[in-house]
């Protein structure tokens, strides 16, 4: 079964404050923060200290769409990091990011923004990545439109982890819906990114039409 992640993107301290909170009474039990430093692109977060002051059981996420993530991965242990997802795209070297965030004792992955090819993803240290997260918007903003040119980077994916039994998780962030949440949950997406579309109304049920939505091909 698909998991599907709320995301929290935001450059206000109180609003990520009480999306957390909404999502612990949700009874959630994982949480993506995409972290922005408005040099990657033209936006800005809230910086991870932020979560420091809050006191919660959520496991976190957090996905650094920064310059030099490697930089960032101390921030992140002490924001209670579960797992730490940094973009590839302004990234020096993928193996010490991996390395680092691993010598701390938590999951590390790798991300690749729109217009990235899966080429350009370190191939010798996929047995050893936690986890594959493709953007299926342009990164920095919610409320884009899914991008249908992510599937192939999915089916991509899955035939390098089937021929060479490696064990990372596929993640898909961005502009999916219950319309199309079915598409990547066919091509063995084990996760899903939702933002704020997730939170209007009651959360916990969104999450379940989520996943109802993804097994809409599988049950036909």
């Amino acid at each position: 079964m698909i998991k599907v992640i709320p995301s929290i993107l935001s450059n206000s301290p109180n609003e990520v404050r009480q999306m957390l909170y909404q999502c612990q009474d949700a009874g959630v039990e994982r949480v993506h923060i995409d972290i922005i430093d408005g040099v990657f692109t033209n936006n800005k977060t809230t910086d991870p200290s932020v979560l420091e002051e809050i006191e919660t059981t959520l496991r976190y996420d957090i996905h650094l769409m920064v310059k030099e993530p490697i930089n960032w991965i101390e921030k992140c242990i002490r924001a209670g990091a579960d797992r730490i997802i940094g973009q590839i795209e302004m990234m020096n070297s993928q193996q010490e990011f991996i390395q680092k965030i691993q010598g701390f004792g938590i999951d590390a992955g790798l991300a690749i923004d729109l217009k990235t090819p899966i080429g350009q993803l370190d191939d010798y240290l996929l047995p050893d990545v936690d986890l594959i997260l493709v953007m299926s918007v342009a990164t920095g903003f919610g409320g884009q439109e899914f991008n249908t040119s992510v599937l192939e980077k999915i089916k991509q994916l899955n035939a390098i982890r089937t021929s060479d039994k490696t064990p990372f998780k596929i993640c898909d962030d961005g502009g999916v819906t219950t319309q199309t949440v079915d598409d990547v949950a066919e091509l063995e997406v084990d996760e899903v990114v939702v933002g704020r579309k997730l939170f209007e109304n009651d959360l916990a049920q969104n999450i379940q039409k989520f996943i109802q939505a993804s097994n809409r091909k599988t049950d036909q």
